[in-house]
């Protein structure tokens, strides 16, 4: 399939076509305007007229030129496959794979919209509550999957607000369900163990009475045990960002906190 995309430039992009699925490829060199529109006339083409479902390339990491008229043409990012390119004897870089379905909105602000909500950083967003007994101990889950323990509560869920995922989770690993107060802490988490950074929500959990403790009923998958204990007594099983936030939050109660791995970076008056 040929596309003209302005003056006498004739801009070739190949689709080949399997089970409603078609995949471009292209060997001229060009700009990023004159491939832009050649994409968008080819995508129009094959999934308005031809009846594909879905057209998708895969593009060098580096190849930026490229990557920036796919977007303007209105595909949609949707991963990266690491070293997967040869580049030299002993150099790889990765893919990155996009795709523009028959339903996606290509054109106005919709498009432009989910286009850029594909491209742009995603940080996950963690959600956990700070409960205490009538004595004032602090309630810690011993998880199955790590040594630390960790608050209830765990990773929203896309389109799930904090507050919602929170009362989720705490549901799904004790089997209760609460009525959570105010946000105590917004903790900025670097990287760490394999994990990129994350923004984690402290949500006041207030005093748990005997008969919600009673009636826990641990995620078996998910929760080895759980602990009430005092923050000192819990210091040495928590992660060091994770025992710097608790204690900062015993010693300055009554506010919300904005903190970078358990640790105030403003000044707080």
């Amino acid at each position: 399939m040929s596309s003209t995309s302005g003056g006498s430039t004739e801009l070739s992009i190949q689709v080949t076509r399997h089970d409603g699925v078609g995949t471009l490829s292209w060997a001229m060199a060009t700009d990023s305007d004159t491939l832009a529109r050649a994409l968008s006339a080819v995508g129009d083409e094959s999934i308005l007229a031809g009846g594909l479902r879905r057209l998708e390339v895969s593009l060098p990491a580096s190849d930026t030129m490229a990557r920036r008229a796919v977007q303007k043409a209105g595909f949609r990012q949707e991963g990266r496959r690491r070293l997967a390119l040869r580049t030299g004897a002993d150099s790889y870089e990765d893919v990155v794979l996009y795709a523009r379905l028959a339903s996606d909105v290509v054109h106005g602000p919709d498009g432009f919209s989910g286009v850029m909500n594909s491209v742009l950083p995603r940080t996950r967003v963690i959600a956990h509550v700070l409960f205490r007994d009538r004595a004032g101990r602090y309630l810690f889950c011993q998880t199955t999957f790590k040594p630390d323990w960790e608050l209830p509560g765990g990773v929203v869920e896309p389109r799930e607000s904090p507050l919602a995922g929170a009362v989720r989770e705490v549901r799904e690993e004790l089997g209760i369900d609460v009525t959570l107060g105010p946000v105590l802490a917004v903790d900025w988490l670097p990287p760490y163990q394999g994990w990129d950074d994350a923004v984690e929500l402290i949500f006041d959990g207030g005093v748990l009475d005997e008969a919600q403790v009673a009636a826990f009923r641990l995620e078996p998958r998910e929760i080895a045990s759980v602990h009430w204990t005092t923050a000192e007594q819990a210091l040495e099983r928590l992660r060091p960002g994770a025992a710097r936030r608790l204690l900062h939050l015993q010693a300055h109660p009554g506010r919300a906190h904005y903190l970078e791995d358990g640790s105030p970076v403003l000044d707080e008056g």
